[in-house]
């Protein structure tokens, strides 16, 4: 049983990380100037050391340096919020759960438009790492607020995000209104974009991503037997606020890492595990990480639309007319259901 569930895993998994790359490959040669996928193929096996191919040089520039840093920084954002989606659902046993509930997109938003609004922060940090400062903040504070007594209650915790969301949409309208000539900076950025990417960014990213997925990885099937409930876990020998405490602090910061480079990018989280889940079925050992490739092959897609018309779009607003309808046909199918 448990091999099977490792080919479907891999196999899934592997599958979904070639869609990923088919997709990004095709992503970059669409923009003002139109490159074929074959030429883009050869230009990224060309940055390898140990292959060489005749690519144009202008192609070259175009695709490492202005459209492939974006394009990768897409794909680890869509990885980790498909993560931490498929996490926080099953941790909540709440198909509606996403990865901003406990209030780390609210966290990193207050950090984004204080780095903005404010003349300086301490210590000099910037915006992004004002983002992820915020939004761990935010996310330690829900936790605290919700534990009493060694145990954290979901319920609790829930309604701790809630409220504590609540109170830092009401700190990011004030510092909004101290904002003047970069107003429209803050505005763009609580939308969602990856207009800045850089290969910085996408490094940055990285340092948190891998070691986070791999363990949870190894807690995929914990999360399967939570969702039994948590006396049920118990009783087949799961730690349960030790649990609790690894997932919740993972799926954290994993999603923080994400938005402190990309701004709050909806539905992600929300509709790609739902859509992995109609496909390859509940078992968390198999959907975390074919979500995680979903992830990253949608957001891609998506910041591919955003680009692509005559005025930029932020992502935010593209993954939001795209999640939305697709969520409500979900609904009216019944294809949502508790988990």
């Amino acid at each position: 049983m448990a091999r099977d569930v490792r080919v479907r895993a891999v196999g899934w998994s592997a599958s979904l990380a070639a869609v990923c790359a088919v997709v990004m490959v095709l992503s970059a040669g669409i923009g003002p100037v139109r490159i074929a996928p074959m030429t883009v193929a050869q230009i990224v096996l060309d940055a390898l050391p140990w292959l060489a191919f005749e690519v144009p040089h202008q192609a070259t520039v175009i695709v490492q340096q202005v459209r492939m840093p974006r394009i990768a920084l897409a794909a680890v954002v869509g990885f980790a919020l498909a993560t931490a989606g498929v996490v926080m659902q099953g941790f909540f046993r709440n198909p509606m759960a996403d990865p901003s509930i406990v209030g780390v997109s609210s966290g990193a938003a207050v950090g984004a438009v204080a780095s903005i609004a404010l003349p300086a922060l301490p210590f000099g940090i910037g915006l992004q790492a004002a983002a992820f400062v915020g939004a761990v903040i935010a996310a330690f504070g829900v936790y605290l607020i919700a534990t009493e007594g060694g145990r954290t209650p979901v319920a609790t915790l829930l309604l701790a995000g809630v409220a504590v969301q609540t109170f830092l949409g009401a700190i990011i309208s004030f510092l909004l209104l101290q904002t003047d000539e970069s107003l429209n900076r803050a505005v763009f950025w609580l939308m969602g974009h990856l207009h800045d990417a850089s290969w910085g960014d996408v490094r940055a990213t990285l340092l948190v991503l891998p070691p986070t997925f791999l363990v949870l990885l190894v807690y995929a099937q914990d999360l399967n037997v939570l969702l039994l409930g948590e006396e049920d876990a118990h009783s087949l020998g799961i730690e349960v606020e030790r649990t609790k405490r690894v997932l919740l602090a993972l799926a954290s910061l994993v999603t923080a890492a994400a938005v402190a480079v990309s701004g709050v990018i909806g539905f992600v989280g929300l509709v790609v595990p739902h859509m992995m889940r109609l496909v390859v079925g509940p078992d968390h050992r198999v959907l975390l990480p074919a979500s995680a490739f979903g992830g990253a092959a949608f957001l891609v897609l998506t910041d591919t639309v955003a680009r692509s018309g005559s005025a930029e779009l932020p992502v935010g607003i593209v993954t939001a007319a795209v999640g939305a309808p697709f969520f409500i046909y979900l609904l009216r199918t019944r294809e949502v259901r508790r988990l």
